[in-house]
């Protein structure tokens, strides 16, 4: 049992680590001894869930593939009855995202009902920056590891989707502290204009992850945002304990 809880602490500190890292460096996430790690990381190596690049970095492996997919499409499943709730509530399309790497992945919708209305196509990857769910889960990484935030900006860089998209460091770093001060997060028109998006973060989800309200910025008033994100902390606490390890 204890070999198991190591290795599944390994893959994390590696997935932790951006899916690649050297053995020393996972040696101190994992909080392994070194001889565990040789015969852990091995053993990963031998099944698949870990492979070893000519580079002596490991990263995680191909096999890891199947799990994610089978895993993603029951997010999918577990998401999608409180995306329905927040439509049926907002009129307005909702969305789940997840951060995989430097990017936000689209990964479950329930789409408004109304003619005009907002489609995000589900698997859809964007750089974080210019979302709202992206914003909200990059403020909740930076007021633990702002370094790891910082590290993800400059491998991506702040290109412009539009001209409302914030593309200073400084300037996106302070609206990470005020969307973690008031807990949600809005998209002003900053990767598409006539649209206005609204998020939180899910709270202790096993992976970095958020929810998010979006309408035609006509309908997407200061007030209908107000009223709307204590909808979304509500369906976020109960994905959240869908999510858990007791299942609620």
């Amino acid at each position: 049992m204890q070999s198991l809880t190591r290795g599944f602490a390994l893959l994390e500190a590696l997935a932790d680590a951006g899916g690649r890292s050297t053995l020393s460096q996972l040696s101190v996430a994992a909080d392994l001894p070194m001889a565990t790690l040789h015969r852990l990381i091995r053993t990963l190596v031998d099944l698949g869930y870990v492979r070893q690049e000519p580079s002596r970095q490991y990263t995680l492996g191909p096999r890891l593939m199947r799990l994610g997919e089978t895993s993603s499409r029951l997010l999918d499943t577990w998401a999608k009855p409180h995306l329905a709730d927040l439509v049926a509530a907002t009129g307005e399309s909702a969305n789940l995202a997840v951060l995989e790497g430097d990017e936000v992945v689209y990964v479950s919708q329930a789409q408004s009902t109304r003619a005009m209305r907002m489609f995000t196509e589900v698997g859809r990857h964007v750089t974080p920056h210019c979302t709202a769910v992206g914003k909200a889960i990059l403020a909740r990484v930076a007021a633990d590891a702002p370094e790891e935030v910082v590290a993800l900006i400059h491998r991506t860089g702040l290109p412009a989707s539009t001209p409302s998209t914030i593309t200073d460091l400084d300037d996106f770093l302070a609206e990470l502290t005020t969307v973690e001060a008031r807990g949600y997060a809005v998209d002003e028109q900053e990767q598409e204009l006539g649209v206005r998006c609204v998020a939180v973060v899910v709270p202790g989800a096993p992976s970095r992850m958020g929810l998010s309200v979006s309408g035609p910025v006509t309908r997407m008033t200061d007030e209908v945002v107000a009223s709307t994100v204590p909808r979304l902390r509500d369906a976020a606490r109960a994905l959240a304990r869908d999510l858990s390890p007791a299942g609620g």
